[in-house]
Parts: structure tokens; sequence; C-alpha cells
């Protein structure tokens, strides 16, 4: 069964970075559109960023777009998000998604409810 499980997240300061990895089990990753997705306390789900495995092509959101960078290792199947110069505003509870089935391009919130996704990994900045 297709499973996701998030690591890497932190507590750091603001300007840091970290790297957010996305480990796929019982299945591959090498067609799927892979996304990692945010949530605050009090905040609706936000997406940040995806990656359509078959070729690579990435989305980003506005508010991470320049600082942040999705990447993906078919072989490993592993989905990564290097995240710089984090500021406080990106703190929240951070998911990976994947699907396999979607209509049009491979964007941030192209992944439902429905879709899998892993437990999440908590990233606190701090100011």
């Amino acid at each position: 069964q297709f499973h996701l499980v998030e690591s890497g997240g932190a507590s750091v300061q603001t300007g840091g970075s970290l790297r957010l990895s996305c480990t796929v089990s019982g299945g591959s990753i090498s067609n799927q559109c892979m996304g990692w997705y945010r949530q605050a306390p009090g905040k609706k789900r936000e997406g940040v960023a995806t990656i359509y495995t078959p070729n690579g092509i990435v989305n980003y959101a506005a508010s991470v777009k320049g600082r942040f960078t999705i990447s993906r290792d078919n072989a490993e199947n592993v989905v990564y998000l290097q995240m710089d110069n984090l500021k406080p505003e990106d703190t929240a509870m951070y998911y990976c998604a994947a699907t396999d089935f979607f209509v049009g391009p491979c964007v941030t919130d192209v992944h439902k409810s429905g879709d899998k996704w892993g437990q999440g990994t908590q990233v606190t900045v701090s100011s």
C-alpha cells in the first residue's frame, strides 16, 4: 500500500534552512504528481510546491518562490523540499501528497483529500 512519511521538520530561527523529506513505500513515485502542503493553526491548508516526477516540472506558491526548492529522487522514492531563508510565517505542519489521477497540470492544490497523504512534519520558525 502506498505510504508516505515526512521527516526533517524542526525549530529554526528566521533566515535558517531546513530540508524536508517525503519517503514513499509500497509503490513508485516515478509517475506521480507529488506535492508539499502546509497548514498553520487556524488556517486553511496551503499548497507549497509540486513536482511532476516523470519530467521534473515544478510549480511553487508565490509565497515561497525563490526560497523553496522541490526535487525528487525517483530511484530512492523520495521527494525533498529545501527551504531557505525561512520566515516566521512559514511555521506550519508540512504534508506530502501524491496522486496519479488528476486533470490538467501538476500544480499546487491539485491534490484532494482522497489522494495519498503523509502524517506531516512540524516546522517552526522563530524571530
